[in-house]
This record gives structure tokens, sequence and C-alpha cells, in this order.
């Protein structure tokens, strides 16, 4: 573009030699096919543990039988801890635990049965599904046409940040009542 009007004349710093720093991208397909062999060889080296890894998450026994934890995470909700809970019980019900030292099995490791049944799996290890269900469409009530959402909202917050003064003048009223009944 050229200049236009009384403006300032432009003085672009080009002093570094660019084509010696760019970067290329020209060997992504290549890193691609090595990142691939690469997963392969960890599955075919890990096998028959699952190869995308360790389940995902749900925790205490957890890490020493393969399943990944997050120490920041909380639960907060009772729904989602029953769910994590059945989740894992279903794994462990799945689960064949192979003996560290194959001549001397501990208690809690498969059995040798067990054992020789075991194929690597494939794929995310028990995937989560969302369960979602559809309300059907239905005649809006007077109630909910009444309601008035953002004044509602408007008024909990403000009850929420009057709580400790409103307490407080509540106290001190019944502190001056008793002493007038003096």
């Amino acid at each position: 573009m050229a200049p236009s009007r009384n403006g300032m004349i432009l003085k672009p710093h080009f002093h570094k030699d660019w084509q010696r720093r760019v970067a290329t991208w020209f060997n992504q397909p290549a890193r691609k096919i090595r990142r691939r062999k690469a997963r392969q060889a960890k599955a075919r080296r890990i096998a028959p543990r699952p190869a995308s890894g360790p389940i995902r998450p749900i925790k205490k026994v957890a890490r020493t039988i393969g399943i990944s934890v997050d120490p920041r995470r909380r639960n907060k909700s009772t729904e989602s801890l029953q769910a994590n809970v059945q989740r894992l019980k279903e794994y462990r019900s799945k689960l064949i635990l192979f003996p560290r030292k194959p001549s001397a099995p501990k208690k809690g490791d498969s059995s040798a049965e067990e054992l020789k049944l075991a194929t690597q799996l494939t794929g995310p290890v028990m995937p989560i599904r969302n369960v979602y269900k559809k309300e059907k469409a239905r005649v809006i009530t007077e109630e909910e046409k009444n309601f008035k959402a953002f004044a509602s909202l408007r008024m909990a917050r403000a009850n929420a940040r009057l709580f400790g003064i409103r307490a407080k003048r509540a106290k001190e009223a019944a502190e001056q009542d008793v002493e007038k009944k003096k």
C-alpha cells in the first residue's frame, strides 16, 4: 500500500536473516507415519495391556492397576461420584491382573486360565457415554409464563450479598429488645 496523506513514513525492521530462521512443516506427513509406527510398536510392547493406555479417571488403588488419576479433581456431585464408582467396579470385574512374577502369583492376581484368555484392547478403554434424555414438547404453564427469571436471579444475588448484614441487624435488634424489657 502506498502512503496516504501526512502519516509517518514506515521504517520496516527486516534486518534478521529470516530465511534461515523460518520453520517449515515439510516433514509433517513423515512425522505422522513415524508417530503411527511408534504407537503400534508401543501397543506390541505392552500387550496384552490396553493399547490406548490406562482407563480415565476414577481413583484410589487406581494407579497400581492402570487407572490414571487427577489429584486436583474433586467430585462435587453425588451423581458423578456414583457414576465413577460404577465405572470402576465394571472395570475391576473385566480386569485381568498379571502377576509380577509368573512363578509366584499373589492374592488378587488372575488365574492361569484367565491369563490365557487375555487379549489386547485397541481403542479407548470403556469410553464414557453421556446419556441424554430428550424432553417431549409440551405446553408452557401459566406459572412458567409469569416467572421472571432475571428478577429472581438478581433477588437471589442480593439476598446472598446482604445475608451477613441482615443477620447482624437482626442480632442487634434482638439485643435492643432484651435491653428495653429490662
